[in-house]
């Protein structure tokens, strides 16, 4: 069938609202804009669905959202009885139309007689893990786009580990879409009805409780707080997120007696107002926690994205600024400050693990293996992360203390199986006083370990290809690297390719092949001879490429050189 044909389906369709039919109506003399919603699916990944919300088949939109849920359905169904009765847990964050679509997939589930805990309101994405885990459900769906645009939502999938689908899960979600209609096989229960007959019940403040319970067991030094609770200054955003509520309660809960948080951005919005984007690796975003801070003379500022997984920070540097603190870096922070606090109280169990993404930071490592902790890489995603720790302890291999990847994300506890914004604000603010209770910032801290473990710098560059022509842009890309893979980069020569689609590692002056552990990713690695590691992947959930730069060198200044010399031959992939 035709983009067109596609169209014409659609919008004769008994099952659109005259304002659905109406938006595609406007579009009828818009070849290209037809095109792109409707030339194929929105595809059904191990990260789930994420897209623009408006009509279409490459949309995010109600129709969408039963259609993924009636496959997923299916999926659990073939699980057996036992499984589907466990259920699923239902959450969603701030953006427009998330409660609405969230409701559907609880409906859907229902119309399959399948049970659903649905959250009462908004909550944070680690709480969803945390309840998949908490009421042994059998999987979990979170109806969030994280830090994208306002323009985006997306439908997040778990199984009943609390991480994200795996992807035979995900392959069979995506096969079922492929053999319903979207229209006519969907199974759904009137919500009034379901809440009725008992196949959807409300989560609230009681999980919250269970929840805070298990993030508070994560402080490691409370004397640390208490000791400079009271001069001790900090911002909190949560950029209209779900973070409102349960942050600033934990960091209440812990201690710290000057929490201010930003008034315009306590407001829930999913048109988030004061930001063009909720990103918190964005600095721009934090422009009013740092106007509040200046003013009140804060020592540390903290902000969450809409879902509450990710978390950035900023801190005072020399010259009393206020500057961004990398993903990598707060991680590296933290691992530090973890393996003290946990070894200073007497917290840290027999044989330690750190782990990290193979996009992130080598001097986690550096930092693991000079204390004595392992340390092991995987593939970008919690979901992988949450495996390699699943597989360690269930082996009796070692007990993983903190896995991290470098787009802001941590991991800490036993709860949940993602990233989670709210623990890690947690331990990032008991990091911050203990420090200050030393009379350092988190800056000198910083340079501090720079000096200890040698110097390191790194660099992301998001290579945006978007539309139709994007994705073909995207695959062209992975394609000619693989045919063509470069010799040198930037005048430097390259010492091996990895390549983790089919696991195999190559010796650029020999030619000799050999295999890794990690393979099924379409991700490219080139090791030069200068130590620098340069990894190309594209996104899998945005429309773009994304070129990670690891440097390591003998001075900050070398470091910077090594970081804005491959940055260069990077954006010239963008052709």
């Amino acid at each position: 069938m035709s983009y067109r044909d596609t169209y014409e389906k659609w919008l004769h369709s008994a099952a659109l609202s005259p304002e659905e039919k109406a938006e595609l109506e406007g579009i009828a003399n818009d070849e290209k804009e037809i095109e792109s919603r409707f030339f194929a699916p929105l595809e059904f990944g191990t990260a789930g669905l994420r897209g623009t919300m408006c009509v279409g088949l490459h949309q995010m939109n109600v129709h969408v959202v039963r259609h993924a849920t009636q496959a997923f359905a299916e999926v659990i169904l073939a699980e057996g009885a036992e499984a589907a009765r466990r259920g699923v847990a239902v959450c969603f964050d701030c953006r427009n139309h998330s409660q609405e679509f969230a409701r559907e997939t609880a409906c859907v589930m229902a119309g399959n007689g399948i049970p659903v805990r649905l959250f009462d309101a908004l909550r944070p994405t680690p709480e969803l893990s945390f309840a998949v885990r908490a009421y042994h459900c059998i999987a979990g769906v979170n109806v969030t786009a994280s830090h994208n645009p306002k323009e985006y939502n997306g439908y997040k999938v778990y199984w009943q580990d609390g991480a994200q689908l795996p992807p035979r899960h995900a392959s069979a979600i995506a096969k079922k879409m492929e053999e319903l209609d979207i229209f006519t096989s969907i199974r759904r229960m009137d919500y009034d009805q379901a809440v009725a007959q008992g196949l959807i019940t409300l989560l609230g403040a009681e999980t919250d409780e269970a929840f805070l319970e298990n993030v508070m067991g994560q402080l490691n030094d409370r004397a640390a707080v208490e000791k400079v609770a009271g001069t001790f200054k900090m911002v909190y955003t949560p950029f209209h997120g779900t973070g409102y509520k349960l942050i600033p309660e934990v960091l209440r809960r812990m201690g710290m007696k000057h929490v201010l948080c930003v008034p315009e951005q306590m407001v829930i919005d999913g048109n988030f107002p004061t930001v063009a984007s909720p990103n918190p690796e964005n600095p721009e975003g934090f422009y009013l926690a740092v106007d509040l801070a200046k003013k009140e003379g804060a020592d540390f500022i903290l902000g969450s994205d809409p879902d509450a997984d990710r978390v950035g920070i900023m801190v005072k540097n020399d010259r009393g600024e206020y500057v961004t603190i990398s993903g990598n870096q707060t991680g590296v922070l933290l691992l530090d400050y973890l393996i003290g606090a946990k070894r200073r109280t007497g917290k840290m169990p027999e044989n330690p693990v750190a782990l990290k993404t193979i996009v992130t930071t080598e001097m986690a490592r550096k930092v693991a293996e000079v204390n004595g902790l392992k340390c092991y890489d995987t593939f970008t995603g919690f979901k992988f992360l949450a495996e390699k720790k699943d597989a360690l302890e269930s082996a009796g291999e070692g007990k993983v203390i903190f896995s991290y990847e470098e787009s802001y994300g941590y991991m800490l506890g036993d709860y949940v199986r993602d990233k989670d914004a709210v623990t890690a604000a947690l331990c990032l603010t008991e990091m911050a006083a203990w420090y200050a209770g030393e009379g350092m910032t988190l800056y000198d801290a910083l340079l501090k370990l720079y000096e200890k473990y040698g110097w390191y710098g790194e660099k992301t560059l998001n290579l945006v290809m978007p539309g139709l022509d994007g994705l073909r842009k995207m695959a062209a890309l992975m394609a000619d690297l693989r045919a063509q893979p470069p010799a040198e980069i930037a005048g430097v020569a390259v010492k091996e390719r990895k390549d983790y689609q089919d696991g195999s590692v190559v010796d650029a002056a020999t030619g000799v092949r050999s295999a890794m552990e990690l393979s099924g990713s379409n991700v490219l690695r080139y090791e030069l001879a200068d130590g620098a590691s340069l990894i190309v992947r594209p996104s899998g959930t945005e429309p773009k490429v994304k070129v990670y730069i690891l440097a390591s060198g003998g001075s900050r200044a070398e470091c910077g050189e090594k970081v804005a010399r491959y940055a260069a031959w990077a954006e010239g992939l963008r052709k």
